[in-house]
């Protein structure tokens, strides 16, 4: 037997379809407050000593957090190569915008301190915020895009082809709905930032941050209930009209898919996977009475558990698919279809065995040596800091 033949090829196509939630997901949970301090900034902190203080809150640790983010392209890359291609050609210049944002935060971070000058400080401070709500809120946008379906079709060859002009691609994403996820996305990293910050930062920063944090859970908390309802009626879902083989060759366009019925009905045929939302409104609704009662670690860790159980959902209800095709249902992209060899997998898998593990490891241990919260004696101390 040959050694990668130990797992199926179908089991490790769902393993390293969870294994690229839980990247994504990790993503969330570290880079995520990252991203939500800097979106709070210019509201949390009014003093330059204030921002000071919030910004050497991540300071640290945002170099760090962005590992999962490049781990989960990396996933992508090699583990799903078809949802590489299609989702990097067709979200290109969304892709391209998150970027920018994303860029603009390590130069507003080394650079902000550089010049003694309060118009040069203000102006890294709204680079900082747009680099914390603009991903933020497009990284929403593209989920929500991705359950409505997306408007792409293969070729005989395999290669994706997209309806429009190059412009109407960006705006063709700006859908009601996909707005709406992007709002729920932004307003749930926004609370997370909060608990961070709660966590993290002295007052006045911490109680502004509860502050603004607890409305953040609420609009997220009620984003995702008219999301959730919004998909039950006025969303149709996708589901496979044949036979689906499992370990077959990753070709999407030999599977037939048809539109129609509802994403939810994921739900009647798995009842488990209800613990998602559940998790995800319990999660919010914790969080937001810990900024409300002054709570710190337990308000965080209620925070990522709302952000897991929201994240889990999209997934879990949409399983087995991926990507789907507005244009030809037959080119959507599943589990089944669109992932890399097994050899590929097994080998990835292997790798991952041996690597997460110190990933994890590291980070854990860098946290402990940065407990504690960031004081004024501590900014003040040193000109240079961030």
């Amino acid at each position: 037997m040959i050694l990668h033949e130990l797992i199926d090829f179908e089991i490790l196509r769902v393993i390293w379809w969870a294994l690229l939630g839980v990247l994504l997901i990790g993503f969330a949970l570290t880079d995520g407050f990252d991203m939500g301090v800097g979106a709070l900034l210019p509201f949390v902190a009014r003093t330059d000593v204030e921002r000071r203080i919030a910004i050497n809150t991540v300071g640290p640790v945002w170099e760090g957090n962005q590992v999962w983010f490049i781990l989960g392209g990396g996933a992508i890359f090699a583990a799903w190569p078809p949802l590489y291609a299609v989702s990097f050609s067709g979200f290109y210049l969304a892709m391209f915008v998150v970027l920018a944002a994303l860029i603009l935060r390590p130069v507003a971070f080394k650079y902000r301190s550089k010049r003694d000058s309060a118009r040069w400080r203000e102006g890294w401070d709204w680079a900082l915020f747009v680099g914390g709500a603009v991903p933020a809120l497009l990284f929403g946008v593209a989920v929500g895009n991705v359950l409505l379906g997306v408007p792409f079709h293969l070729t005989d060859n395999l290669f994706p082809m997209y309806d429009g002009a190059f412009h109407t691609k960006f705006l063709g994403l700006l859908r009601p709905f996909a707005l709406l996820a992007g709002v729920v996305s932004l307003a749930m990293l926004l609370m997370h930032g909060a608990a961070w910050l709660s966590l993290k930062a002295e007052a006045p920063v911490a109680e502004r941050a509860r502050r603004y944090g607890t409305w953040a859970g609420i609009v997220a908390a009620a984003g995702y209930a008219l999301a959730g309802l919004w998909l039950a009626v006025g969303i149709d879902g996708f589901q496979f009209a044949g036979e689906v083989v499992r370990d077959g060759p990753s070709n999407p366009l030999h599977s037939e898919v048809v539109r129609g019925g509802s994403w939810l009905s994921a739900y009647a045929e798995r009842p488990w996977i209800v613990v998602a939302p559940v998790m995800g409104f319990a999660g919010i609704a914790l969080a937001v009475l810990g900024l409300r009662a002054g709570r710190e670690v337990s308000t965080l860790l209620w925070s990522k558990m709302g952000i897991l159980g929201i994240i889990s959902s999209v997934g879990l209800t949409m399983f087995p698919f991926i990507l789907p095709s507005t244009v030809d249902p037959d080119s959507s992209l599943t589990v089944w279809d669109s992932s890399s060899s097994h050899l590929t997998l097994f080998v990835m898998l292997v790798m991952t065995v041996i690597f997460m593990p110190l990933i994890l490891a590291y980070t854990a241990w860098v946290y402990k040596v940065l407990w504690g919260k960031v004081t004024e004696a501590d900014v003040t101390g040193s000109g240079h800091s961030y």
